[in-house]
């Protein structure tokens, strides 16, 4: 099966919205316990594309989207606008073929590329396929929450793993690379 990555757009709005209420009524990746509907999904995903975060789509030969990844802001307060978190989601049918780990190089690349410094990685239920896929990224363990969320009838962890992008905190940011308009300053 040839896997190709694009840019995601309103089109998939759709699929995306499948692929995370499956996550949220099956799994402990997010801590949502009913799923947003296809118009929360296109707010949140106009929030993180208005601000130039990248957000993929992997899909299949024949368009099929079969999971998605965005970077978005980990916190608002401008000191921060050098962080983003990842978020990856597969569908349940494509899981086990490697799509995560090709949607979350891509992200690495893309962040890297347009001037973030630290990716981070906050991991629901303490996953242990999510955290293999970020460890085959380079991503490192930097801490664990413990009994973070209850879901599922279970208390969950929430592992904290981080990867360094271009040449992260040896350098002083140049704030002319920086494309959202989140922050300013």
């Amino acid at each position: 099966m040839t896997i190709s990555l694009r840019p995601a757009d309103v089109s998939d709005i759709a699929a995306i919205t499948r692929i995370y209420a499956d996550a949220v009524s099956t799994g402990t990746a997010s801590y949502e316990l009913a799923p947003p509907d296809e118009a929360e999904m296109a707010k949140r995903f106009s929030a993180i594309t208005g601000q130039r975060y990248p957000y993929l789509v992997a899909t299949a030969e024949d368009g099929a989207v079969l999971g998605y990844a965005y970077a978005s802001a980990f916190r608002t307060r401008p000191a921060y606008r050098w962080l983003v978190e990842d978020s990856i989601y597969i569908a349940a049918e494509a899981r086990g073929r490697g799509i995560g780990r090709l949607l979350l190089e891509a992200l690495v690349k893309q962040s890297t590329d347009l001037g973030f410094r630290q990716m981070v990685a906050v991991i629901g239920g303490a996953s242990l396929a999510s955290i293999a896929v970020h460890r085959a990224c380079g991503f490192r363990m930097v801490g664990t929450l413990n009994g973070t969320g209850f879901k599922l009838g279970q208390w969950l962890d929430t592992v904290f793993m981080q990867v360094t992008l271009g040449e992260g905190d040896s350098t002083d940011p140049d704030p002319a690379r920086y494309p959202g308009t989140l922050f300013s300053g």
